[in-house]
């Protein structure tokens, strides 16, 4: 959303093509929207919020895991087919612009169509090389002879999984009369004209080993402004102890553990606690067990006017609430449940800017006993606005506008 932002005001047409869910939103910003099917996005969201997906992938559980992801990756590929080419005929866009886990344009429309795609990729690339680990496990950076021994341990032990997911989207490719890939999946979407990492180099290991294709281009964050007024009570809280906010993101399917380990862990501490619970969930429905004086629940706060008073954020680790945090030099505590906060979260420690517990780790005890490392020892501030300084750095939205409007094919005359 921020980058179409940038397009538009520069004379450019913008359109989505994502869920029903997202109408309201991209409606509201008067862009067109092109919904995808209603079962498939129900589909979606069943596999990847139910509960039991709502943990960190391991060897026991990956065989199974590999399979049902697969079959969500590549199984949506002829259903995003249909969709895209009536989009295409309809409303003939010169570039698309896919999210990394979207195949289709990259699969089978990029050469049907001879259409420019460019991938974007949240906060790190996933296009695999020997500067990186594997993704989706939060291995550490393969940096010395255990982590590069891991690292080819586990490049090894995944390879049948990387060939089933290459024999069937070759199985998909020459349905649409396409030549199979000569690589793996993720190694061809390294191949597209353009690859935007909506991150930095610092924080994704200053990889040297990526195509030529790949750009970071530092945070896109849409802010849409919110009507309520959360300054007034945030102005009556001391400025005299640090202030310390937890938060689960926006989409919540199990007990609120990361809340509650804060209210409790954090109770009558010198130090100011707000918990925010997220958009469809009030505090008064959870139960977080007695609420001590200073600790404030609310449903949301602005990060605007939260972040430059914050001195330590608690998060699972969502690819948003760790770009913004970042951006505003402050440190984290990451408690990664699912999908890519693990990888997330393995960054922001080896950046030196944050401290990561495990989910079983995350008691009140043990949370307290980071928040008082964080804020007792100045390294962590530190690297937080190392990080910060490496944010400010890129362009941003602007960045990635600029690149997008050099894959735009100049009109014959």
């Amino acid at each position: 959303m921020a980058i179409a932002h940038v397009l538009r005001e520069r004379g450019h047409d913008c359109a989505f093509y994502s869920g029903p869910r997202a109408a309201r939103v991209v409606e509201g910003e008067n862009f067109p929207f092109f919904p995808s099917d209603k079962t498939e996005e129900d589909a979606m969201y069943e596999f990847m919020f139910a509960p039991e997906q709502t943990r960190t992938v391991n060897w026991r559980s990956m065989l199974q895991f590999s399979g049902t992801i697969q079959r969500w990756l590549l199984g949506s590929i002829p259903q995003q087919v249909r969709d895209l080419e009536r989009i295409r005929s309809e409303w003939r866009p010169d570039v698309i612009v896919t999210e990394q886990n979207m195949w289709a344009p990259m699969l089978v429309l990029r050469e049907k169509y001879n259409i420019p795609v460019a991938v974007l990729g949240y906060i790190s690339c996933m296009v695999p090389g020997p500067d990186a680990p594997p993704f989706g496990m939060g291995l550490p950076a393969p940096k010395n002879w255990y982590t590069r021994l891991l690292t080819r341990s586990v490049w090894t032990g995944t390879a049948p999984f990387r060939a089933s997911y290459r024999r069937a989207a070759n199985d998909i490719r020459q349905t649409y009369g396409l030549p199979p890939l000569q690589t793996s999946v993720l190694e061809f979407t390294g191949t597209m004209p353009l690859y935007l990492v909506m991150g930095t180099s610092e924080f994704d290991y200053e990889r040297k080993d990526l195509p030529p294709s790949v750009h970071y281009v530092g945070a896109c964050l849409w802010d849409k402004l919110r009507h309520e007024n959360t300054s007034d009570w945030l102005q009556r809280l001391p400025k005299d102890q640090p202030w310390v906010h937890a938060s689960e993101g926006t989409v919540h399917v199990v007990k609120p553990f990361v809340l509650s380990a804060a209210a409790q862990g954090l109770a009558n501490l010198p130090m100011q606690v707000i918990l925010t619970t997220g958009g469809n969930r009030e505090p008064s429905e959870l139960d977080l067990g007695p609420i001590a004086p200073n600790v404030t629940v609310v449903r949301w706060v602005s990060h605007t006017e939260l972040l430059p008073h914050l001195d330590v954020m608690i998060t699972t680790g969502g690819s948003a609430t760790v770009q913004t945090t970042l951006r505003a030099g402050v440190p984290l505590i990451i408690v990664p449940t699912d999908w890519d906060k693990p990888d997330i979260a393995r960054r922001v420690v080896e950046t030196g800017a944050g401290i990561q517990l495990t989910p079983a780790q995350c008691t009140p005890q043990r949370l307290r006993a980071a928040v008082e490392q964080i804020l007792g020892t100045p390294s962590f501030r530190q690297n937080a606005r190392r990080m910060a300084e490496a944010f400010a750095r890129y362009g941003g939205p602007q960045a990635a506008a600029d690149l997008l409007e050099g894959l735009i094919r100049p009109v014959a005359a």
